[in-house]
C-alpha cells in the first residue's frame, strides 16, 4: 500500500492463513512506485519533494536535473514521464522514503532505514539488473555511512547497486554533465543503455 502512495491506518487479517485482509488507507502526500518485472534499472530517489508528490512525477521540480541527465545519458527519451521510462526503457522509479518533504534533510535515520528495508524487499521481489540510488545522504544514513559515489561492493538486495550525488538544484556544485556520467555508469552496471 505504501509503495502505491497510501498511508495504512489499519490492517487486519481474517480467516485461515490470512484469507481476508482488511485495510483502511488514505492517499498520502507521496509518489507511487513505477516498477515492474523485467526492469533493467531501478532509480531510487531519497524522497519526493512536495512539488513532485503533488505533480505525481519523480524529480518533477523544474530545478531538478535528473530528467536532463537521464535523457543525455540515453536512459529515457521523454521528459518527466516515469511510465514511459518503464514501458519503453525498462527503467523503474521508487524512493527510499515515501514521505514528501520540502528538503531531504527533514528526514530521520529511522525513516531512511525503514525505507531501505522496503526497497530491499522490492529489489529482491522484482530483481532489476541494478538499482541506482540518487543521493548519497540517504544511502549513507540507511545502508553504509562510508559509501562513496559509484558502484557499491556487495550490491543491494541481490542486485548490483550504484550510488550517485543528488540531482536536486540544491546540489548545484555537481554539474549536469557529471550527473549524466553517473547515470551512464549505473546503466552500464545494469547491462547498458537500450
Amino acid at each position: 500500500m505504501e509503495s502505491a502512495g497510501f498511508a495504512v491506518e489499519h490492517c487486519e487479517a481474517d480467516g485461515p492463513v490470512g484469507e481476508w485482509i482488511r485495510v483502511r488507507a488514505v492517499r498520502a502526500r507521496s509518489l507511487a512506485d513505477v516498477v515492474g518485472p523485467g526492469m533493467r534499472l531501478l532509480i531510487c530517489g531519497l524522497n519526493p519533494s512536495r512539488y513532485a508528490a503533488d505533480a505525481g512525477i519523480s524529480f518533477a521540480r523544474p530545478g531538478n536535473r535528473f530528467w536532463a541527465a537521464a535523457r543525455a545519458a540515453g536512459l529515457v527519451t521523454r521528459d518527466r514521464d516515469p511510465r514511459d521510462a518503464l514501458r519503453s526503457h525498462d527503467v523503474g522509479m521508487t524512493d527510499l522514503v515515501k514521505r514528501a518533504t520540502a528538503r531531504a534533510d527533514e528526514l530521520g535515520v529511522d525513516e531512511y532505514r525503514a525505507g531501505a528495508a522496503r526497497v530491499e524487499r522490492l529489489v529482491r521481489w522484482l530483481r532489476p539488473g541494478a538499482v541506482c540510488f540518487v543521493g548519497l545522504a540517504g544511502y549513507r544514513a540507511a545502508v553504509d555511512r562510508q559509501a562513496r559515489a559509484g558502484a557499491q561492493p556487495g550490491g543491494f538486495g541481490g542486485a548490483a547497486a550504484y550510488v550517485m550525488p543528488s540531482t536536486s538544484g540544491l546540489n548545484a556544485r555537481v554539474s549536469v554533465e557529471a550527473l549524466t556520467e553517473h547515470l551512464r555508469a549505473a546503466a552500464a552496471l545494469a547491462g547498458g543503455v537500450r
